[in-house]
């Protein structure tokens, strides 16, 4: 029996986003919390101030792609195309305050993960955590290196008219919403030194719930002040999803 709060698998990846609020305050875990929102804070924040004084231009070359027999459909295509500028822009910084706080995230999840099983976590020290930084950014090369050719295949559908302010959004969206469940689904797994292939064929059972706890971290890292803090609630969500649905698999994998 572990001091997991256990939730049902029918209700799915969402859950899990909801359980990360509840878990980012609990005692014990608020200092791990710190670092992890201080790179949040100050990349995405700044990011987004950026951002919102280019988004007109953006957004007006994007609808100027659009043929001439679809220009009725402008009205419906703009707001695609805010959507879009907005889930490769919030996704690539996302990537990179990922990879910043890569080494506080992964502590974070060890030790909330030790809360959740009542097993105690490895006593990690500063020098630990230095120690095994360089495994940790290798780790996160291996996710850029898997997310890159995929993700210039889905830009160049942007460059094909119609397909690109149609198609494409929704086709980023997905694709999106699975890279933000394994970047951060990764931190546990990798903690236990799951290899990343075994880490996504994990995910790939239960893809569709994986999807909709990515796809909730998408919408929340597009909206303003909540995206500041999603970054520790989405590695809380995801240990508690590892906790109760992969942990306990992986320990028999492993004996």
């Amino acid at each position: 029996m572990t001091n997991s709060t256990k939730l049902p698998k029918h209700l799915g990846g969402f859950h899990y986003i909801v359980q990360g609020w509840h878990l980012v305050t609990r005692p014990g875990i608020k200092r791990f919390v710190l670092l992890p929102l201080l790179a949040n804070i100050l990349l995405i924040g700044g990011a987004f101030w950026w951002l919102y004084q280019k988004m007109d231009g953006w957004i007006q070359w994007a609808l100027d792609k659009i043929p001439d027999w679809m220009q009725w459909l402008s009205y419906l295509l703009w707001p695609l195309a805010v959507i879009s500028v907005l889930l490769i822009f919030t996704y690539f910084f996302s990537t990179l305050a990922n990879f910043i706080a890569s080494p506080f995230n992964g502590l974070l999840a060890e030790k909330l993960e030790s809360q959740l099983t009542g097993i105690p976590a490895p006593d990690t020290g500063i020098l630990d955590l230095l120690q095994d930084t360089p495994r940790i950014l290798k780790r996160e090369i291996v996710k850029i290196l898997y997310y890159l050719p995929r993700a210039l295949a889905l830009l160049l559908l942007y460059f094909i008219p119609g397909i690109g302010q149609t198609v494409a959004p929704v086709l980023w969206f997905i694709f999106s919403a699975w890279m933000l469940a394994i970047q951060y689904c990764d931190y546990p797994f990798d903690n236990h030194k799951v290899s990343f292939s075994g880490m996504r064929n994990t995910l790939r059972q239960d893809k569709i719930d994986n999807l909709q706890f990515g796809a909730a971290v998408s919408i929340l890292t597009m909206i303003p002040i909540i995206n500041l803090f999603i970054m520790p609630v989405a590695v809380c969500g995801a240990t508690a999803m590892w906790v109760d649905r992969y942990r306990a698999q992986h320990a028999l994998r492993n004996r």
